[in-house]
């Protein structure tokens, strides 16, 4: 065996001796791709194992439980039915007890009623016999009273008729008196009213005699001035018509017009002399409506006084609409302000992606630009499950909003491998680090060993050796990947549930 493996490993470092650089970098990628994937199939197996043996240890638990649970039912139905049977003795005999003092009791209660009914008869009988007296006493005493009662209701009536007969002739004497002084008191007003209307018959022919002179004289006035004016309305007329020729037939027309306006003017007074009759009669229906005018102006006043505080409730309402506009309007504008300042930062972010992202491109090596994705592990039935869950519409609000950034799956392909590598190299470089460091110590160690002194004689030494063993470990351990050997780690699902959940 030792020979074929060095063998096989030399025919590995002559292949790869005939690789250039580039080649001998792609095959130890691809190699180590396909370790990954082995690793990742073996963890999945191991997760799904796990998880199997999860679910048959719940399986497990939950019939262990329902079996545990039955028998405890079973423990405490036993123990609760001999306590119940315990106090259901302890309750019979106290019912016995209770039972017969009860009993002892309604017979006290019967002896007790039967007394009671005869005590009640006897005072029934005597109750009877003075209510008998006493119906008798009221009645004999009935009988005076309405003996006395139709004698005195003779001796009121006799007063009475007395009474209403002087009434009577007494009212119809004052109402003989009250006619002859009413009859007097219109001859009397006949009389005045007669001296009134002579005395203003007389008043009146005397005022129509004074204003017949007095017009006599405003006439023949008139006449003089009249006469004037007409001789200074020809001189105007004719300096008019001289001035105005081109007016006169103007005027004409507006002439006819005046005397047919003072036709219709003659016509209007004495329409305005029956309307003068009628405004007696109205006048009366004025101080009705006046009347109703107050009422409603009442009215209105009211309804104005409510429509008052009605407009200043809705001033009020107006005012606090408009402060609370105002308010959001200023929230608005310092949100779009906000949202703006937001936007041309998410600008700049995305700008310096942009360049980041050109920088990076620079910097891909020949595998990237190849292959710029990782490989799905999932089967052709688990992807169209993934398909088809992408494709239903989202119901949740968080489902909705991550519906809206599938675009950028891609994107996080990239970036999901592009962290894979960071944690391999990361995981890769601890790992050489620490084998760095385990073999320095060896290397001390076994310096340490070829060398003599105080120091490390005081030290743990591996010369020193007793009954054939040493405390040194000598054994460089291998951690390397690629020449360490496949190991399986199996873990109890009780441990993983134990220290997970």
């Amino acid at each position: 065996m030792p020979p074929k493996k060095k063998g096989k490993k030399s025919g590995k470092k002559g292949k790869l001796a005939k690789m250039t650089e580039e080649e001998r970098i792609l095959y130890l990628e691809q190699k180590m791709l396909a370790e990954e994937e082995m690793k990742k199939k073996k963890e999945d197996m191991l997760n799904q194992f796990l998880k199997d043996k999860l679910v048959k240890e719940e399986k497990n638990t939950r019939f262990n439980m329902y079996k545990i649970t039955h028998q405890w039912r079973n423990i405490m139905r036993a123990a609760k039915s001999k306590e119940l049977k315990r106090d259901i003795e302890i309750l019979s005999q106290t019912f016995e007890r209770v039972v017969d003092r009860k009993d002892s009791v309604i017979k006290s209660l019967a002896k007790d009623l039967s007394e009671a009914e005869e005590q009640y008869s006897m005072a029934l009988r005597s109750h009877l016999q003075n209510m008998d007296a006493l119906i008798d006493l009221q009645r004999n005493r009935l009988a005076i009273l309405k003996s006395e009662y139709d004698g005195e209701q003779s001796i009121l009536m006799k007063e009475f008729n007395s009474e209403r007969s002087l009434i009577i002739e007494q009212h119809r004497r004052e109402v003989n008196d009250l006619q002859d002084i009413l009859f007097a008191m219109e001859q009397n007003s006949n009389d005045r009213e007669n001296e009134a209307k002579q005395e203003f018959q007389s008043l009146r022919d005397e005022i129509k005699n004074k204003n017949l002179e007095e017009k006599h004289a405003l006439r023949i006035q008139l006449e003089g001035q009249v006469e004037d004016l007409w001789k200074q309305f020809q001189q105007a007329l004719k300096s008019y018509n001289e001035t105005t020729e081109e007016r006169k037939a103007h005027f004409e027309t507006l002439k006819s017009k005046d005397e047919k306006s003072a036709k219709e003017i003659e016509m209007q007074m004495r329409k305005l002399q029956r309307i003068s009759d009628t405004i007696a009669q109205l006048k009366g229906k004025m101080a009705q409506n006046s009347r109703d005018s107050e009422e409603r102006n009442k009215d209105l006043r009211e309804q104005r006084e409510v429509i008052a505080e009605h407009f200043h409730e809705l001033k009020n309402q107006m005012n606090r609409f408009r402060d609370n506009e105002r308010s959001r309007l200023t929230k608005l504008t310092l949100e779009s302000n906000a949202a703006i300042k937001e936007l041309k930062r998410k600008t700049d972010q995305g700008d310096r992606i942009v360049k980041l992202a050109e920088q990076c491109r620079k910097m891909e090596t020949e595998e990237e630009k190849v292959l710029p994705f990782y490989a799905s592990s999932l089967t052709q039935e688990e992807q169209e499950d993934v398909q088809a869950a992408v494709a239903e519409p989202p119901s949740e609000p968080l489902a909705e909003i991550m519906h809206e950034y599938v675009s950028l799956e891609n994107f996080w392909k990239r970036y999901n491998k592009v962290l894979l590598d960071k944690v391999a190299l990361d995981k890769e470089r601890s790992t050489l680090l620490e084998e760095n460091r385990q073999l320095r110590t060896v290397l001390k160690q076994y310096l340490d060993g070829i060398s003599v002194n105080d120091e490390i004689l005081s030290q743990v030494n591996p010369l020193f050796v007793v009954n054939q063993r040493t405390n040194v470990q000598l054994s460089v351990p291998v951690m390397d990947p690629r020449i360490k050997r496949p190991t399986q780690t199996v873990v109890e699902a009780a441990h993983i549930i134990k220290h997970t959940i």
